[in-house]
């Protein structure tokens, strides 16, 4: 029920933000600092939940050795599949544009960056991890939170215990306050649309506005559609020469659970008993979907490279190589610490549009859908992991010999 309530207040925050910036353009603009505040409270939380996120994700693999025959399998395929959704999102946002039909204006400045692969190199390790946090420098801080978080693995049990019941806490309360934060995505999608309709000139411009989302939600079912059920098919083809479609089919009860909450971490108890159910090894299908759960977001890294070019191109921003790369790697490394509970995509969106230089004020358009592909991407991230635990589960059985004919 409460789930029914908060979509219900999230449409008609939505309808009630539209008809406000029509109607009434000066009082959207005069109570714009409302959508601000609601902007400011998602990135107050994004560099701490994903940095915690990410060392209790490690922390729950217990000993470098579990890390080495199982984290690094589950790591390296899910930084392969992640990446190749957001290649995906690329793709097709540039296919179909969908931000060239509006103009948007923004209160930030676009930041121009000039590729260079020794600076993008050294810029992953930060000389002072500080100050990497207070300018939001997204890269240096997922990279020295692995670090770190592998070191900490490394020490004895008993501080080992402790410290995993510390940073464990931490989770658990930073997701309550992102919790509180998504709680108020009504009254900011509102307030954000509000302003971003009155800024654009009230009614006239709906029309307008509505066909370029539209093509917006085309154009990210399309990615995650592609990434869904041709791509993630294909690896699982080309690493265990089984039929993919017949895997689909044994765990679509999870696929729909996910649909239906938009949370991988309510869909985990069905996600677990299907892949078990549907020959997936038990070790792996208890070690690799819960690591999964947290970090491995095919279909939230498509949606933000989607979601960050189609901004840019709202607000007439052309992006340069190293910008796309930029997309590229935030929005995969961004994805590893977007935690398993609705609309949390949200608040990692904040570190690839700050990444390229792209206004933020703009999620609210995006919101005025999200409710939707929110849904549709949750079930792409949960058939992720059940397809990864499926290949490491059979990569495991090559390895000690016992493959099933």
């Amino acid at each position: 029920m409460m789930k029914e309530r908060f979509l219900l207040f999230m449409v008609g925050g939505v309808v009630l933000g539209f008809v406000t910036g029509a109607l009434f353009p000066t009082f959207s603009k005069e109570t714009s600092f409302v959508g601000e505040l609601f902007l400011n409270a998602l990135k107050m939380v994004v560099l701490p939940l994903i940095t915690v996120s990410i060392a209790n994700a490690i922390f729950k693999m217990e000993t470098l050795e579990r890390f080495r025959q199982i984290g690094v399998r589950a790591l390296l395929y899910y930084t392969l599949t992640t990446a190749l959704a957001v290649v995906t999102g690329i793709g097709v946002v540039l296919l179909f544009k969908p931000g060239a039909s509006v103009s948007f204006s923004g209160s930030e400045f676009h930041r121009e960056v000039t590729f260079s692969f020794k600076e993008l190199i050294l810029s992953l390790i930060p000389s002072n991890i500080f100050k990497a946090f207070v300018d939001f420098d997204v890269l240096p801080v997922i990279v020295s939170t692995i670090l770190f978080s592998l070191a900490f693995l490394s020490v004895d049990w008993n501080r080992k215990t402790v410290l995993h019941q510390l940073i464990s806490e931490l989770d658990v309360a930073l997701l309550k306050l992102t919790g509180w934060v998504i709680s108020l995505v009504p009254v900011g999608v509102c307030s954000l649309i509000a302003t971003k309709v009155a800024e654009m000139g009230g009614a006239p411009a709906l029309k307008t506005l509505f066909l370029s989302l539209g093509v917006y939600v085309l154009t990210v079912l399309t990615g995650l559609f592609i990434h869904g059920f041709i791509t993630l098919p294909l690896l699982y083809f080309l690493f265990t020469r089984k039929n993919p479609y017949s895997l689909i089919n044994r765990v679509k009860e999870a696929l729909l659970t996910a649909f239906a909450t938009a949370s991988s971490s309510a869909t985990f108890p069905v996600t677990l008993s299907r892949s078990i159910a549907a020959g997936i090894k038990r070790e792996v299908a208890e070690f690799t979907l819960p690591l999964g759960a947290t970090i491995n977001m095919d279909g939230t890294a498509l949606y933000e490279a989607v979601a960050a070019i189609f901004l840019a191109q709202s607000y007439g921003i052309e992006l340069s190589l190293s910008q796309y790369v930029a997309v590229f790697l935030t929005a995969t490394l961004a994805a590893i610490g977007a935690a398993g509970i609705p609309e949390a995509g949200l608040v990692t969106m904040v570190l690839v549009l700050q990444s390229i230089g792209v206004p933020t004020e703009g999620i609210g358009i995006i919101l005025a859908v999200d409710w939707f592909l929110d849904r549709c991407r949750t079930a792409i991230n949960v058939l992720g992991d059940i397809i990864a635990a499926a290949v490491i589960s059979r990569q495991l059985e090559e390895r000690d010999g016992r493959v099933s004919p």
